[in-house]
């Protein structure tokens, strides 16, 4: 009887042949399904703050379902709006102006708001309802 080495010995070397096979599998899911991931959102420049934000230093224009323009609580002219508001930021160092629409205010009178703002160098919030 020869007693020599068992053939039932577990080999201890580490295959990592399998590990890598894995590595590579998730690495594609990842890079696929990154790329299926499309975002809807509008870019919207939104003020910083640290705890309460201080909304007194922006302007409000509202737009209401009659079409009337309000820069804060008072009433302007269509016309007169760009104007108004120029005069109203000239000493502001963050010109910023949050727009406040109906529901039923058509998009040619959000996107002529929107339109002053951007020609001025202004910062534009659309608020909405959060509920």
């Amino acid at each position: 009887m020869k007693l020599g080495k068992n053939k039932n010995k577990v080999s201890t070397e580490f295959n990592m042949s399998s590990m890598t096979d894995i590595v590579f599998l998730l690495l594609i899911f990842f890079m696929i399904t990154s790329t299926m991931v499309t975002t809807n959102a509008l870019d919207l420049v939104l003020p910083k703050g640290k705890g309460k934000t201080d909304s007194n230093k922006n302007l409000a224009v509202s737009i209401d379902k009659d079409l009337q323009f309000f820069i804060d609580k008072d009433k302007v002219d269509e016309a007169q709006l760009e104007s108004q508001l120029l005069s109203l930021m000239e000493n502001q160092e963050q010109k910023a102006i949050i727009l406040r629409a109906e529901k039923s205010v058509p998009h040619e009178k959000v996107v002529y708001v929107m339109d002053i703002a951007y020609r001025n160098g202004m910062k534009m919030v659309v608020a909405v309802n959060p509920k």
